[in-house]
């Protein structure tokens, strides 16, 4: 069961990205989509989680919080849907994967943590991955505005890190369970994006009442975001948190095949190496977590033999 959920999990992440592509390219402001959704989720999340665990509505008022949803969901999704206007769903979900990197380089040098040679080795090819895959892209295109896509996302990873490392802080602080904190600050970043959109975008009404746009929001707010993130927290809860997060190594793929088949987005054998990169880089950076997550299921799974020979000879 662990592993078709985990499946279920990878696919999902994978194709979000092209149908965020499709819901941009209906027309409709980027960051009106993405606070759309995420508020929207945040909201049914919540009062799920409200009527079978009893949170407490001053969750709604944390600082903690707050501070979260606006690193893992403004930051980072608000620069994600606006890229997606200018470059590929493939691309974009490519240039997602570096935000492991990210948080190696923060520990790194804003935590002041040493790295592990692995780690460090990672990072050089992960940054190595977006270089090939970007540099033979620009050649040919000389968008502006595609480079521009591609650093932003960049950027958003940043944010995504930070607020991936300030998150569990916030959970310590918070003392409530993944899924509760996880609903508060999608809250927290869809509103903001929300209030981003009223201040800089002009909202084409006629685009947000497509089928193309209402199917694709629809699919991100109940499959994206309630089930996806669900998915996540019980693979959590029933392995470890390492496991679930090697959906960073199987997502690009899936998005870029995603991409190119469903949306006829352009492949090459350059930026498929340079996908690949990206993604040898991401395994080294967690080289140590999945070695000690594989060590640690082998010594169970021996006990757990010695244990059952025991009992037959018994």
């Amino acid at each position: 069961m662990i592993i078709v959920n985990y499946a279920v999990m990878c696919l999902i992440f994978g194709t979000t990205f092209l149908v965020i592509k499709i819901g941009v390219d209906a027309g409709v402001a980027p960051f009106f989509a993405g606070g759309l959704r995420f508020f929207t989720a945040g909201v049914i999340l919540f009062l799920v989680m409200r009527i079978k665990e009893r949170i407490p509505f001053k969750l709604l008022v944390s600082r903690d919080l707050l501070l979260v949803g606006i690193g893992m969901t403004f930051g980072t999704f608000g620069t994600l849907y606006w890229a997606e206007q200018h470059i590929s769903s493939g691309m974009a979900s490519v240039l997602s994967a570096t935000g492991t990197l990210m948080i190696m380089l923060m520990q790194a040098f804003i935590l002041k943590q040493k790295l592990k040679p692995a780690a460090i080795a990672g990072c050089i090819v992960g940054i190595l991955g977006v270089l090939l895959l970007i540099l033979p892209s620009l050649s040919v295109s000389l968008s502006s505005l595609w480079l521009f896509g591609c650093l932003v996302i960049i950027a958003g990873e940043i944010f995504y890190a930070g607020g991936t490392l300030y998150a569990q802080t916030a959970r310590e602080r918070t003392r409530t369970s993944p899924l509760a904190a996880n609903s508060v600050q999608m809250m927290h970043g869809g509103l903001l994006l929300l209030l981003l959109s009223l201040c800089t975008e002009d909202v084409r009404w006629t685009a947000v009442v497509q089928p193309a746009f209402l199917a694709s929001v629809s699919y991100l707010i109940v499959v994206g975001s309630i089930v996806g993130h669900s998915l996540y927290m019980y693979l959590v809860s029933k392995t470890n948190p390492v496991f679930p997060s090697t959906w960073l190594y199987v997502s690009p793929l899936i998005a870029l095949t995603a991409g190119a088949a469903l949306y006829q987005e352009k492949l090459t054998p350059v930026s498929l190496i340079g996908a690949l990169t990206i993604i040898t880089g991401t395994v080294l950076v967690n080289l140590e977590p999945l070695r000690s997550m594989v060590l640690r299921r082998w010594g169970t799974d021996k006990r757990k033999r010695k244990v059952e020979d025991f009992e037959t000879a018994g």
